[in-house]
């Protein structure tokens, strides 16, 4: 049995309800996070029921997440730049590069994403992974759970598109401006539902909607720190 209660311990003390993290404390206590994450490392996923199975890999992912922004405090995005010009090898490292050991093998934050996680056909994961960023959806405070991970996240699929941060729909234009989360996962969305408009119907309900045209919203890359609110 897989213990979350150490995760949801963490997520408690140092993630606040705005989603943003207090890198800076919790960087002091990076020991306990590491312990827990190298209790995650001899299970079988194909022993897990789907709920536990979705619970298990979400938290895997944005734990993983939050350790490697620790290991490079204070940093000011995932994204880093010189001169202005987004150094692509480093963000890129940041995904690919092996953080855990699953099954006996390494792999990397985009494996544990795109070749486990998406493959289990749930597009909501989409608003529950986190990649340290302000564009990201908020990280919850408290861990997923396999008796609640359903509800959990079909709140926060009504969270993200109820946040006009994220959906913004301009009745004077008839246009719908999107994160692009939508347009990244496109695929995954689609599955669930004709169009984009279409999927966010199921969590807002505007008139129309179906023929707006739709745009994307800038990315937010910088990073979800709590000494960098306002």
């Amino acid at each position: 049995m897989i213990d979350f209660a150490p995760w949801d311990q963490m997520l408690r003390q140092h993630v606040d309800s705005a989603g943003r993290v207090d890198y800076r404390r919790w960087q002091q206590l990076a020991g306990e996070l590491s312990h827990w994450l190298s209790t995650l490392e001899q299970i079988n996923l194909a022993s897990l029921e789907a709920n536990h199975k979705l619970a298990l890999l979400i938290n895997l992912y944005n734990a993983r997440v939050i350790e490697q922004v620790m290991q490079k405090y204070p940093i000011d995005s995932i994204r880093p730049s010189w001169l202005g010009i987004p150094n692509w090898i480093a963000f890129l490292w940041f995904f690919t590069k092996p953080v855990h050991r699953l099954e006996s093998k390494r792999v990397s934050l985009n494996h544990i994403e795109h070749s486990i996680l998406r493959k289990l056909g749930e597009p909501r994961i989409h608003f529950a992974l986190v990649c340290a960023a302000v564009g990201c959806p908020l990280l919850r405070n408290q861990a997923y759970c396999p008796e609640q991970v359903q509800a959990q996240l079909a709140e926060d699929a009504q969270r993200f598109i109820g946040n006009p941060a994220k959906v913004d729909y301009r009745p004077a234009q008839h246009q719908l401006y999107c994160s692009k989360i939508f347009k990244w996962y496109r695929s995954d969305f689609l599955q669930a539902a004709p169009s984009i408009p279409a999927y966010i119907q199921r969590y807002r309900s505007i008139p129309k909607l179906d023929t707006a045209a739709v745009e994307y919203l800038p990315y937010d890359w910088s990073l979800n720190d709590q000494s960098s609110t306002p």
